[in-house]
């Protein structure tokens, strides 16, 4: 990890530049399997999964036997862990449902939004290095809570063709109709065009790899809506002289462990902090499983020291991380002046982990700084607004006339007329 110390703010935003992603030609890729699925369905997702995944299926859908096995082969320690999280994630994403209110705009004229749910979404559960169980949680609570009628789940085999045992428990514990043995860029197709065995969806959620999100791209062009772009995950983290060197190194280690490309950063204004915490990284590296991967991640990472908590607020937000720790006396500056972040972790007795698995907030997050412009997965990412508006006779004679004159100015007759045709016939 490199240590930058009172940088300028014009070096900033290079300071803060994010891993840079290949560009391999994977358009050209994700089209070439989109047109396989579309023109030989379950054939193409069986043969697809062989090339990529290296199992060979007869069937692509998980059956009920296999999920009835997997509940009884998860470990009663871990199933009662998953059970707690439900009802975290199941209450804190309960509480965000809209309450319909109907406004009279003028004497009238009535208007009011109806919640209505995305009938058909597709979640996607990473396989890869990490069984994702976790995000399993996340994606179909609050679909489940928003009523989708169809919550459809693709999940990469291993070479036996095997779910893990946890996913699959949880994947039923929360309600997903039908579950789909499919990894990368053939689960995206699948539940973009539809096959034999996978149904089409409305939109498509979940965290994924270059591959998956250059799919979840391509389908979006194609009329399938997508929960947000994605990137490799990442983490900024801030203490002043109440931080813990060694919980803040957790932390930061708890992140670089997702993957080669994941980012971490420690800001302070304590300069003991940095050597601290460097210090803390190096001994808890040592007997982390995953750690050749947390090393890569850390090449990508920094420790910055500022002069004071308003150019740290600064920086904060100009970077926009999607997990934002922060460690400080002055707790209310930073949770009232964050602008960009994902996700906020306040206090030292706060891990990030705490939001990935149970606390009860989502952890599905924009990541590459879109914290700036879009917010994580909620329970109004699986919900449509309808708009409604009821106009009375009395109401009509009043507003008519105000259309009539914004209508004819805009040269638009038609609407001018279909206000002055009813007028005429309530005068």
């Amino acid at each position: 990890m490199k240590t930058i110390k009172y940088p300028d703010r014009k070096s900033w935003e290079k300071l803060l530049k994010r891993p840079t992603q290949k560009k391999a030609n994977l358009e050209a890729l994700v089209n070439d399997v989109f047109n396989e699925i579309k023109t030989n369905g379950d054939k193409a997702l069986i043969e697809l999964t062989k090339k990529f995944d290296g199992a060979d299926l007869i069937n692509i859908q998980v059956s009920k036997q296999e999920i009835k096995e997997a509940e009884s082969s998860t470990p009663s320690e871990l199933k009662d862990a998953i059970d707690n999280a439900i009802r975290n994630i199941f209450n804190f994403h309960k509480a965000q449902e809209a309450v319909e209110e109907r406004v009279e705009t003028q004497p009238g004229v009535e208007c009011w939004r109806k919640v209505t749910p995305i009938e058909k979404v597709g979640l996607y559960i990473p396989g890869g290095t990490a069984p994702l169980f976790s995000t399993v949680l996340m994606l179909a609570i609050p679909a489940k809570i928003a009523g989708c009628k169809e919550i459809v789940l693709c999940t990469p085999p291993d070479e036996n063709g095997n779910v893990n045992p946890a996913i699959l428990y949880a994947a039923s514990s929360v309600g997903c109709t039908k579950i789909f043995k499919l990894g990368g860029i053939q689960a995206i197709g699948a539940m973009t065009y539809g096959s034999e065995s996978v149904p089409s969806v409305y939109k498509i959620f979940g965290p994924g790899n270059q591959y998956v999100t250059a799919a979840k791209q391509l389908a979006s062009l194609d009329g399938i809506a997508i929960d947000m772009p994605a990137g490799p995950s990442e983490v900024l983290a801030y203490a002043d002289e109440t931080g813990n060197a060694e919980f803040i190194a957790a932390d930061l280690l708890s992140q670089a462990e997702h993957g080669a490309d994941s980012q971490v950063i420690f800001v302070t204004c304590v300069e003991p902090l940095i050597e601290q915490v460097k210090s803390a990284v190096i001994k808890q590296l040592i007997d982390l499983p995953r750690k050749e991967i947390a090393i890569k991640a850390l090449d990508n990472s920094v420790l910055i020291l500022l002069n004071n908590e308003k150019e740290a607020l600064d920086l904060i937000n100009q970077y926009g991380p999607e997990h934002l720790i922060i460690g400080a006396k002055d707790e209310d500056f930073f949770s009232e002046g964050i602008t960009n972040a994902g996700s906020v972790f306040l206090g030292n007795y706060t891990p990030e982990s705490a939001g990935d698995y149970a606390s009860g907030t989502n952890h599905t997050l924009p990541t590459n700084g879109y914290a700036k412009s879009y917010s994580g997965v909620s329970l109004d990412s699986y919900t449509k607004k309808i708009t409604y508006q009821k106009i009375s006779k009395e109401g009509l004679k009043s507003l008519g006339p105000v259309i009539e004159i914004m209508a004819e100015a805009e040269e638009l007759f038609a609407h001018k007329n279909a206000v002055t045709l009813r007028l005429k016939e309530l005068n």
